[in-house]
Order: C-alpha cells, then sequence, then structure tokens
C-alpha cells in the first residue's frame, strides 16, 4: 500500500512512495503530526539522480522492520532537496556544525518546531567500518528524546542563531578593496592543479563560475587548462556529449554519472566564452555537443528541460555508458573501426572503471580522425537499446533558466537559430505555465501543474536569462519580462534593513528560520545572481534602484569573497563588473547593416558589455525609445537612430554615448 508520497509530482519522492516506511511530504501537516504524537521528525532529505539514496532506500527503508521501527519512533517525512532548497539548507547547515561533513543522502532528527539536534547523511543496515547502524541511530536518538528532552530543547535557541547564517550579517562599512579582484585570481591560479587541470585533488567538481571569472579577467592558461581536461575525460560523454556532476578521481577519468541540467547549462556557457576567447574547435565542439544533447534527451514536449539523468541503470552505476573490448568490437563490426575506436578512446582489456572502458579522448585536443563520427553513430545506437538511466522529469524553474541563457548566447554567438528557438520557447513555458498572474515563479512543474513557491534563485537566473535572451534577440518582450521579474524580487525578496535578498519570499511559509543563500558553489547563489542580473538591468535602464539593490548584495559579502574567493566567484564577477568600465551598446537600422555590427559585438567574449537594439521594422520608430511592437521603453534607445539610411551603433558609459559610428572596424575600436 502506498503511502503519502503517491500524491506528490517529485520523481523522489514518488521513488518512495511504496516503501514501507509512513513517508510524509515536508509541510504543517507532518509538523502537527508530531507534536500531536510528541514524537522527532526524521527528515529524510535526497535527490533522484543520488547513487547513496538508492542504496539507503534499498538496504533500509525497503526493510519491513526497520520501517516499522522507523513508524514507531518518528514521525518520518521526504523531502526532495531539488524542490525544497530552503529546507535542505538549514539541515545542510546542521549536518555540516554537528559531523564536519555533509552529502545526500541527509538525515536529520529534529524537535516538532523543526529545530535539528542529530544529523547526519547514509547509515548501514548494519554496523560497519566505524559507523553505527541506522537501527542502532534510530533506537539512540528515541532514548535520548526521552531522557534528555530538556537537555535537547535548552540547546535549540544557539542552534537556531546558527541556522541563521547569513541572515544575521551586515554590510561592510568599507569601499571595496580595489584589488580583490585580482586576488582572488591570485587565489584561483594557486589552487589549480597545473597536472590534471580544475582545482584542488579528487573528488574534482567542475567550477564553472570559477573559470567564468578566470576568463572575465583575462586568466585564460588556468581556464583554458581546465575547460580542455574536462572535455577530453571521462567526466564528459565522448559519445552522447553532456557532462557528469563530478569525478572521483583528480584526472577527470571516472565520473559519477549523474548528469545535472544545471551543470551543462553552466559549463556550455563556459566552453562558449572558452572558445570565444581561444578560437580552439574542440572547446566549440564540445559547446554544441552538450546542447545538441540537452535538446535531444531532456527537452520535454512543451519545451521545458528535464532535471536529471541518474547515475545507475539496471542497479549499477555507470552501466549506460561503459564499454568492454568485446562490446566495441561487436557494435563495431568493423575491425578498422575497431581498431581506430580502442586507440581514439584510449579502451583496454583491463579497463579503467571496475574492468571495463569509460570513454575518454586518449589524444587530448587533437583533430578528430575522419572515421570516428561513423563509430560514434555505430556506439550510439546499439547504447540506445541498452536499458536507460532514470530521468527526473521536473522541471525546476531556475536549472532551466541556466539552459535558456546558453541556448540563448550560444545560438546568437554560433548563429544557431535552432538554440535560439529553443531558448524562446522554453522561457514562454516559463513566463506561462510556471509564472503565477502577479508576477511569482513557482518552483517545479511536472504533469500540468506547477508546485511550490519559488525561491530566490528562481527568480534571480530567470531575469539573467531573459537578459541574454533580450540581447541575443533583441525582442522587446524578453526586456520587458526582465524588468517586471527584477521588481517582482526586489519586492519580495529583498532585505531593506541590512541588504541583500533573502532565500525565500516574504510571505513564504514560515521554517525555523529565514536565511539567505551565499557561496557559489556548485552553482551562483541567489544573492550572486541578483547582484549580477540587477547591474546589467541597471545599464540597460539608467535606473538607479536596481544598482541600489545590486550594491547592497555586494556591501553585505565582500568581506567573505575578500577571504573565501573560491566560494563567492560569480559574486566576484558582480564586483568586476560593477567596478568595470562597462560598455553600453545601442544598434539601430536596417537589419543588413545592423548584423555586422551584431556580429563585433558577439563574436569575441566581451563580459563588461551590454547591448540594445532596434532592428529591421522595430527600427521604424520615432526617436521616443519605444521599441515596437512591443510597445516597451527600453532607455539606452532612446534617440538612437539610423545615420543615412544605414545601421548605427551608440557605444556609451553610464549613457554618456560616443558620436555614432557605422563600420564594424569602427565599433571593434571602441570595443577593444
Amino acid at each position: 500500500m502506498a503511502n503519502a508520497l503517491a500524491n506528490e509530482t517529485s520523481p523522489y519522492l514518488l521513488q518512495h512512495k511504496d516503501n514501507p516506511v509512513d513517508w510524509r511530504p515536508w509541510g504543517p501537516d507532518a509538523l502537527a503530526a508530531a507534536r500531536e504524537r510528541d514524537v522527532p521528525v526524521l527528515i529524510s532529505i535526497g535527490y533522484s539522480a543520488c547513487h547513496w539514496c538508492h542504496v539507503m532506500e534499498r538496504e533500509s527503508f525497503e526493510d519491513p522492520e526497520i520501517a516499522e521501527l522507523m513508524n514507531e519512533l518518528f514521525v518520518c517525512v521526504k523531502v526532495d532537496r531539488e524542490e525544497r532548497p530552503d529546507v535542505d539548507a538549514i539541515y545542510m547547515d546542521a549536518v555540516q556544525a554537528m559531523t564536519g561533513h555533509g552529502g545526500w543522502p541527509l538525515n536529520a532528527f529534529a524537535t516538532p518546531d523543526q529545530v535539528p539536534f542529530y544529523a547526519g547523511t547514509y547509515f548501514p543496515p548494519e554496523a560497519r567500518q566505524g559507523m553505527p547502524s541506522w537501527r542502532q541511530v534510530l533506537e539512540a536518538i528515541s532514548d535520548a528524546w526521552r531522557d534528555r528532552r530538556a537537555e535537547i530543547l535548552q540547546q535549540s535557541e544557539q542552534i537556531v542563531e546558527r541556522l541563521e547564517g547569513g541572515a544575521r550579517l551586515t554590510p561592510a562599512g568599507t569601499m571595496i578593496d580595489p584589488g580583490m579582484v585580482d586576488d582572488a585570481v591570485d587565489a584561483l591560479r594557486q589552487a589549480a592543479d597545473p597536472v590534471n587541470g580544475g582545482f584542488g585533488r579528487a573528488p574534482k567538481f567542475p567550477q564553472a563560475s570559477a573559470i567564468e571569472l578566470l576568463l572575465a579577467e583575462g586568466e585564460t592558461t588556468v581556464a583554458l587548462d581546465a575547460l580542455r581536461a574536462m572535455a577530453v575525460g571521462g567526466i564528459y560523454d565522448q559519445l552522447g556529449g553532456g557532462f557528469s556532476r563530478y569525478s572521483v578521481d583528480a584526472a577527470w577519468v571516472v565520473p559519477h554519472f549523474e548528469k545535472m541540467l544545471y551543470d551543462n547549462g553552466l559549463l556550455a556557457r563556459a566552453y562558449l566564452h572558452g572558445w570565444q576567447v581561444s578560437g580552439e574547435p574542440l572547446l566549440r565542439q564540445v559547446v554544441e555537443e552538450t546542447l545538441d544533447w540537452a535538446l535531444r534527451e531532456m527537452r520535454g514536449p512543451e519545451g521545458g528541460f528535464y532535471a536529471a539523468l541518474d547515475a545507475d541503470s539496471e542497479g549499477e552505476e555507470g552501466k549506460f555508458y561503459v564499454w568492454s573490448l568485446g562490446e566495441l568490437r561487436a557494435a563495431l563490426n568493423d575491425e578498422a573501426l575497431y581498431e581506430t575506436a580502442v586507440r581514439w578512446f584510449g579502451a583496454s582489456e583491463r579497463g579503467n572503471f571496475e574492468g571495463v572502458n569509460i570513454l575518454v579522448r586518449a589524444e587530448g585536443p587533437v583533430a578528430d580522425p575522419p572515421e570516428l563520427p561513423e563509430i560514434k553513430r555505430r556506439l550510439l545506437a546499439v547504447r540506445a537499446g541498452r536499458v536507460r538511466p532514470g530521468l527526473d522529469d521536473k522541471r525546476l524553474t531556475s536549472w532551466n533558466a541556466l539552459m535558456i541563457a546558453a541556448l540563448a548566447e550560444a545560438g546568437a554567438v554560433l548563429q544557431r537559430d535552432d538554440y535560439l528557438d529553443a531558448a524562446r520557447t522554453a522561457a514562454d513555458f516559463l513566463l506561462t505555465s510556471v509564472q503565477d498572474d502577479d508576477g511569482r515563479l513557482r518552483r517545479s512543474w511536472k504533469d500540468g501543474r506547477a508546485t511550490l513557491a519559488g525561491y530566490l534563485e528562481d527568480h534571480a537566473y530567470l531575469l539573467d536569462a531573459l537578459l541574454v535572451l533580450y540581447q541575443a534577440t533583441l525582442e522587446p518582450r524578453w526586456f520587458a519580462a526582465a524588468r517586471r521579474l527584477a521588481d517582482t524580487t526586489i519586492a519580495h525578496f529583498g532585505d531593506d534593513e541590512n541588504g541583500g535578498f533573502f532565500t525565500t519570499a516574504d510571505d513564504h511559509e514560515r521554517l525555523v528560520t529565514r536565511r539567505k543563500d551565499l557561496e557559489d558553489t556548485p552553482i551562483p547563489s541567489g544573492n550572486s545572481a541578483a547582484a549580477h542580473g540587477l547591474l546589467k538591468l541597471a545599464r540597460l535602464t539608467g535606473e538607479a534602484e536596481y544598482e541600489r539593490h545590486a550594491d547592497g548584495v555586494i556591501a553585505l559579502l565582500q568581506q567573505l569573497a575578500a577571504t573565501h574567493p573560491q566560494a563567492f566567484t560569480h559574486l566576484l564577477r558582480a564586483i568586476a563588473f560593477q567596478r568595470a568600465e562597462v560598455h553600453e551598446v545601442a544598434i539601430v537600422g536596417p537589419a543588413d547593416t545592423a548584423a555586422p555590427l551584431l556580429k563585433v559585438v558577439r563574436e569575441a567574449f566581451r563580459p563588461h558589455v551590454v547591448v540594445a537594439g532596434a532592428i529591421g521594422d522595430s527600427a521604424a520608430r520615432d526617436a521616443s525609445g519605444t521599441a515596437e511592437p512591443a510597445g516597451v521603453t527600453i532607455e539606452l534607445l532612446e534617440g538612437r537612430h539610423a545615420i543615412d539610411g544605414s545601421a548605427a551603433a551608440y557605444v556609451c558609459e553610464r549613457f554618456a554615448c560616443r558620436a555614432p559610428v557605422t563600420t564594424p572596424d569602427e565599433l571593434a575600436a571602441l570595443l577593444d
């Protein structure tokens, strides 16, 4: 008999609906039941592509005896961390404070008032390797609640203070150190792995925001080394495109095979910028293969993008992706192709992963052999017949926004209309099916239902994506939607007292504390994304209020960023943008003469440029700045017009503009 999770839409929660554990979704009903029964709440948090979450489910949550004990001693709550990052962040802070490490599955025990008093990650069904068994943990926590409850409750106030985290920060009263960004670049340079690329030791995560900061600040060696190393490793799917979440080794060979939408959206843009800087064909190839994979395997029929592919298939991690030599020979059915494939992918009889081969680009970033397209075609055809990894088919607003931004920018730079069309369709989907009539976003969409209140990152990421989409298409509707979303974000998430933004809106359900997400790991924080997006919007509108709220984020977090630069790389990009001589470019005129001017703006990586335009039919208007047909006022276009029937580019800094230019060379001279 199914438990209460059967009524949910989250694939992760639905994975647990047939457990004998009496799981409930997070919410007031579960907390009320804990108060009524006078028992703690067991909050078990994970996500659908989490390997060890599946392991603990098989070992413990499907065991009738263990489930009976859980049901007897606790009110048991299952949380999808991807749908509820607010709940996850609270209890992840708790487990890190209590144990010194974190991860998923995350299992926290809390009072009926949501205050955690014990937390851990994975527990085995039997005690081993110094870990207590899950049964021992359950019984010990229940005994503590019965015998030492006064002590537990006495500690609650201190625990809540610790969980408030960034919400207790106050803005720094000092000016930004002008050398802060340079110091951060130096710190990243020192943290780089000179042998294998990337940063630090195993496990290795693809730190897209750090790479973007380095590229924006002209430190290309470390950034390009990281991009090349990942592109030739096993973390990158050499057949189908797309990146796994991280590498378990330092050399990027053995991935943790789950593929997350957010990683691939962020990395596609990083590779695009790397290609713009270097011109290396491999980097462009990775951009297109990654985005082609997303369109092929991760896009729903309505145009939104699925959340993740699991690491496991048929109960084994990576089984879908790995090859024995015999499988390669049979799939290729051609000895010459087989010999080329073995050499190119570095395959061997011993393999590089549990006796089989994760395909890598063994010969490094050199030109593909002419046989490679046919080899890939044959191997992909065979792989398509295997049991596929599980698909988490919910559409998360913030992760979709990351993919929209990647598709829009790549579409404009690479002149791929299919990417631009996919970005438009996904943005339309979010604005019509996931956004409420009052401009507020929902977090998740599945099976025709938009659920859960959106968080800061949903609003901030989509703000950035809409601005990227506007600059890629110059269609005013995206600019208008971005501006409305910025106003909504400020109104409902802004902190007028200390600056910055809260993770949850002012009318969100009441949790044990209202937090601010701060660090840019593994993805940009909502605060960093909001700051960067608002700064760009301010440059397009001249509206000081947008810049004031962005400055509030920077004032709040600048000291932390100076001390821990690797944790605040996206914020440091916002700081660099704030301090840079940003070029505001307005291009107006007929499409045929505007195209070469737009190419100048887009062909190079220009992190400190924003562009507005009225091209073709929309240029046939008066000088009021009202871009037809949407009737949207874009202040940067006010008073701009074509010159003698030819498109003109106006290059401005804080709306002080130079004389217009009409040739690509003149425009390049002003921007370079």
